[in-house]
């Protein structure tokens, strides 16, 4: 059974990967697309940028992370400046930690989609009088709600299994920072294999879950590829 704490921690959990996949959707979308329609000569370098998290050490990324949100950082300085607190061991800092470690899980299946598209459409929409705007959500979007749908299972289960970026940003505060992974861990440093054996296989569960929708998305629509 779990406990309060271990049902903290999921809640914790399920929050932080809802709003990060929110957070990287409204981010990742123009960046796709730019991505998929651009021929400028800096396009290597910044598909090189969204993809680093995935050959990155989560650690590496996160101690620069937490450098760059803690109170001397140029982040956090501004949080303070506006009011707020440093962005270091809080909520926030998770969720911006988040989106950098998923964002080529959201970003990659969004320009693969917008690419598979291809002009001929838009241009009929143009001849139609549509604008650049209403041909985008009008044409672009329905078109690939696919990718939309992959990017979104994938940042999602991707964010459930975090370990060392939260842990490196966010420290673990029980209530506030402390996710599945990090209280995992936890047991096992207490010799608590029970409770984390229930905790691993809630997420082993629902991960497998998720990567079968995924694979059934991929056999019906040939949307994304693992």
């Amino acid at each position: 059974m779990l406990t309060p704490d271990d049902m903290t921690a999921l809640m914790v959990t399920l929050r932080l990967a809802g709003i990060t996949v929110l957070v990287l959707l409204i981010i990742g979308m123009p960046l796709a697309w730019w991505l998929s329609q651009t021929q400028s000569r800096f396009k290597t370098v910044i598909e090189a940028m969204v993809a680093l998290p995935l050959v990155l050490p989560p650690v590496v990324l996160g101690f620069y992370l937490l450098l760059a949100l803690g109170p001397n950082g140029i982040f956090g300085k501004a949080s303070i400046a506006l009011g707020g607190s440093t962005l270091a061991f809080s909520f926030t800092g998770l969720v911006i930690g988040s989106a950098f470690y998923s964002l080529p899980f959201v970003v990659q299946p969004l320009q693969g989609a917008f690419t598979s598209i291809g002009r001929r459409p838009l241009e009929v929409a143009a001849t139609l009088g549509a604008s650049p705007l209403d041909r985008f959500f009008t044409v672009v979007i329905p078109l690939a709600r696919n990718g939309f749908l992959t990017a979104t299972v994938l940042g999602f289960a991707h964010t459930l299994g975090e370990f060392g970026v939260v842990l490196m940003i966010g420290g673990n505060l029980p209530g506030v920072t402390q996710v599945v992974s990090i209280a995992i861990y936890d047991h096992v440093e207490t010799m608590q294999y029970g409770q984390a054996h229930v905790l691993s296989g809630l997420l082993l569960a629902l991960s497998f879950t998720i990567l079968l929708v995924v694979y059934a998305l991929n056999r019906r629509f040939s949307v994304v590829r693992i």
